[in-house]
């Protein structure tokens, strides 16, 4: 008979496997959860009993046993003496409302959208592409492009990226040295303008331009009702075969770079460099793996993600390859600033 390796208790990479091997169902159990407003109603009702939380969710009362104690597994609801139910402090921090920056738009997105995909991983990395892309009608070569021909389901996804995106902001919106001076922004693949929003809010001289896909452009609309009209201007293309629009003196990259191969981002921050004047700073935030790229749960899914789903390349990459990309694509003073919130690092250089 196979006896039991290790002891979870004194072997914590055996706590985590016994955690991951469970954690596809759990993590389903908790956006039902939030579906169902289990942890918003928990807020308002802190203690309340089985029989009022099956009363608020509707369910039959062995469906609902069974999805609580799926979801007090996790930690995320406790359960006192007397049978009464609470949200755990991360639970109300995070789940308990539907606020923009909340986590059950990003669950929800990565419920939808990534994880179905992962189950396709070994097919799509022998084959070298995004196989799972098949599953999205239209004949684009990326997730982001075919999303347009389902605009209920491209909103899911960008709710979730904005929210997730709130989450990181800070370690880009409070570099100061880098926009106090700046006057003009370019944010290349802006998306739905959440960061554009940030920035404007927070420095009041700066205007920005967001580039991106026609259709992410007309999301970004939404989020331009929300600022003065004359600092934010709405500029669609294509990032690759159209020219960069003029005028800026600091071009952003937040959060799209890592969609590409090594090639391509040179190849996007020359044509940020052209269009940058003499002085004029490219800024490049998102998702760092470490060095010796060992560490990084959420750049190790971002990165899974792309390959088998969203481009078929690119990855979390560690900063010091956007160095050198930097380099390459003309730029010096090139720096990074690390640390950042979700594993964020933040690369930037100036035109000579």
């Amino acid at each position: 008979m196979n006896q039991p390796f290790g002891d979870p208790e004194a072997d914590p990479v055996l706590e985590r496997f016994n955690f991951l091997v469970n954690a596809p169902a759990l993590f389903n159990a908790v956006v039902t959860a939030t579906e169902l407003d289990i942890f918003g109603f928990l807020s308002s009702n802190p203690g309340a009993e089985f029989e009022k939380v099956r009363e608020f969710t509707g369910l039959a009362a062995h469906p609902l046993r069974v999805l609580l104690h799926a979801v007090c597994t996790t930690g995320l609801l406790e359960r006192d003496g007397t049978g009464g139910y609470t949200n755990a402090r991360a639970a109300e921090q995070l789940l308990a409302t539907d606020a923009p920056d909340s986590w059950r738009r990003i669950l929800l997105g990565w419920r939808e959208i990534y994880y179905p995909a992962f189950g396709q991983m070994t097919g799509a990395l022998r084959a070298g592409t995004n196989t799972a892309l098949a599953d999205y009608p239209g004949t684009e070569p990326t997730l982001y492009q075919r999303l347009a021909h389902q605009p209920e389901l491209e909103r899911v996804f960008h709710d979730s990226m904005s929210a997730f995106t709130m989450h990181s902001l800070s370690g880009l919106v409070d570099r100061e040295e880098f926009f106090g001076p700046a006057r003009h922004l370019l944010d290349v693949g802006g998306g739905d303008g959440t960061t554009t929003a940030a920035l404007v809010e927070r420095y009041p001289e700066l205007r920005v331009t967001v580039f991106d896909m026609p259709s992410v452009a007309r999301l970004a609309e939404q989020t331009r009702t929300a600022v003065p009209p004359d600092r934010v201007e709405l500029a669609a293309g294509d990032l690759f075969a159209d020219a960069f629009p003029e005028g800026a003196d600091t071009v952003l990259f937040s959060h799209v770079l890592e969609i590409f191969s090594g090639e391509q981002i040179v190849a996007l921050l020359r044509k940020a460099h052209q269009a940058l004047p003499a002085g004029g700073r490219a800024i490049v935030y998102g998702y760092n793996v470490s060095d010796d790229e060992t560490r990084g749960l959420f750049s190790a899914r971002l990165s899974l993600y792309l390959n088998i789903l969203a481009s078929g390349q690119g990855m979390a990459y560690p900063a010091k390859d956007y160095e050198q990309w930097l380099r390459q694509a003309g730029f010096a003073e090139v720096t990074t600033i690390g640390g950042l919130p979700f594993e964020h690092g933040l690369t930037t250089g100036v035109k000579a």
